[in-house]
């Protein structure tokens, strides 16, 4: 994992690589709405998407994490499956539908059924690297989301420059993201973390969260500015010393959520004595994205190695897979 960690800038090149020479076939029709599906590591990538989109693209993003489909989903939907083994049952089970009603299919995939499935059916079909954790794999399905995406004139292709922009930005800053990274693990080491970021950079947070569930084999649960103002907040009365939160802070954020998160950390913090501020780093609203994620990305390598665990581990997993095969 930790190979997989480093080769992280790297991956992004690599995925722009493979989408330079992918064939996807531009649709005979305009698209009302997209539907991005799937799960865990593969679907992950789906929501940091729709978050960078959402002030360009002019039809709803929708991400599924499910076995259904929307009543909305027609033959005037994009429909993008991303699996990374190709085998997540959920995401298997909305391609059928979504072929069933007529969508324009396209599949993110190592292999597996959901590339049987594409090639059975003329769908596109974008192959990426296969053979390691779906975690480690995000940099491909970010890149080959946005190239969907463009191709069909959903979105620019600036976004996909961002990206190679982002390349220079980690490497360039790699010594204080592994400081960082490792102040990160520490504040949260034997405490429960919260992770608290404004809404735009949600998705960032949800990747953070999997990634100390997964590699850390650690708990822990985010929540976003403003929303939390109005619930969570009050959660706080009873807070105290066992709880770590942390504050992704941006400097694109709205001047009304900056004032929010200023007043949110003082009061939080008289509870807990001390909270963690992960600041971004960048120019775009992607590469400050990569960036939270490459020092969470070690954050976890670390509070894992402090925690003694194994951090490829999915046992978990395998059982409920396992439990599932027998219905």
């Amino acid at each position: 994992m930790k190979s997989l960690i480093v080769a992280f800038p790297q991956n992004i090149l690599d995925a722009l690589e493979i989408a330079s020479k992918s064939n996807i076939r531009t649709a005979n029709k305009s698209f009302k709405n997209v539907v991005l599906c799937g799960l865990g590591g593969s679907g992950i990538g789906a929501k940091i998407v729709a978050n960078w989109i959402q002030d360009e693209i002019n039809v709803p993003v929708v991400c599924l994490n499910e076995y259904t489909l929307p009543a909305f989903v027609d033959e005037h939907s994009l429909v993008i499956g991303s699996s990374y083994s190709g085998n997540t049952e959920e995401t298997t089970l909305s391609m059928l539908e979504a072929k069933k009603r007529g969508s324009h299919i396209v599949g993110i995939t190592s292999g597996g059924q959901l590339s049987v499935f594409c090639q059975e059916n003329d769908y596109d079909c974008i192959l990426v690297p296969g053979g390691n954790p779906p975690r480690s794999a995000l940099a491909f399905s970010l890149v080959q989301l946005l190239h969907i995406l463009s191709v069909h004139g959903l979105i620019e292709r600036k976004s996909l420059e961002d990206m190679k922009s982002a390349v220079g930005l980690l490497n360039s800053k790699i010594a204080s993201i592994h400081e960082i990274g490792k102040s990160l693990a520490e504040h949260l080491y034997q405490k429960v973390g919260i992770l608290y970021a404004e809404t735009k950079y949600e998705a960032v947070a949800v990747r953070a969260r999997q990634q100390f569930n997964e590699n850390s084999k650690y708990l822990c649960w985010h929540h976003v500015i403003p929303e939390m103002n109005h619930n969570e907040l009050v959660g706080w009365t009873g807070g105290d010393k066992r709880f770590a939160p942390v504050f992704f802070v941006t400097a694109d954020q709205h001047p009304r959520n900056s004032k929010r998160f200023e007043i949110t950390q003082k009061a939080v913090e008289n509870k807990c004595g001390t909270s963690f501020t992960l600041t971004a780093k960048g120019a775009s609203f992607i590469e400050r994205s990569l960036y939270l994620t490459h020092v969470v990305d070690w954050a976890s390598f670390y509070l894992c190695e402090m925690n003694g665990a194994d951090i490829i581990d999915i046992e978990i997993i395998d059982y409920l897979k396992g439990e599932l095969a027998k219905f």
